[in-house]
């Protein structure tokens, strides 16, 4: 999310402007919408800010498989939602998308779908950031010697507990998070 910000952004990306622009109506009250109406004015678009691409497969300038491809190979962070008519076959096996649902999706579920995606980036970012002061603090105890910088070890040592803390309330809830997750609706009836 932007720094200020407390709504996470979310690109939608379609060559149907009517489709395109329902899809951001409908999340214009929960999230901080873009819309771009192609796979070029998606990478024209597409910024450090966005949290969560929603993404069409079959665009006439650009597909989405591709622009999935450059996002990736420009290292964009954010989570992918493949959001397509396209049913999934096996091709679906190695590209690099978080979620793929297919149209229509009802309001509820791509709410939780995006939800779902904040979470996990959420828990990246703080696993990240746990394996990295993990790695720091390991380091600095075995060279430095009691009295080097106490206060900067302490420090790291309360941070990386406190991350600790949190991971593991995270995966206590990784139950229902399955389970909300499994419950979206990713292919209409």
């Amino acid at each position: 999310m932007p720094p200020g910000s407390d709504l996470a952004t979310v690109l939608v990306v379609d060559d149907e402007p009517e489709v395109a622009d329902v899809y951001a109506l409908r999340l214009r009250n929960e999230f901080d919408t873009r819309v771009a109406y192609s796979g070029e004015e998606a990478l024209e678009t597409v910024d450090d800010d966005v949290d969560v691409v929603l993404l069409d497969r079959r665009m006439p300038d650009r597909s989405g498989d591709t622009v999935l491809a450059e996002l990736r190979e420009q290292g964009y962070d954010c989570r992918v939602i493949m959001l397509t008519a396209v049913d999934p076959g096996l091709d679906i096996v190695d590209m690099p998308f978080d979620d793929y649902l297919c149209k229509p999706v009802e309001k509820a579920d791509l709410v939780e779908a995006i939800d779902h995606q904040l979470g996990v980036q959420r828990y990246d970012e703080t696993l990240s950031e746990y394996l990295e002061l993990t790695a720091k603090l390991a380091l600095l105890e075995r060279e430095l010697s009691a009295d080097d910088t106490a206060d900067e070890l302490v420090r790291l040592h309360d941070r990386t507990e406190e991350l600790r803390a949190e991971l593991d309330d995270a995966l206590e809830d990784l139950d229902d998070i399955e389970r909300a997750f499994a419950d979206i609706a990713r292919h209409p009836d």
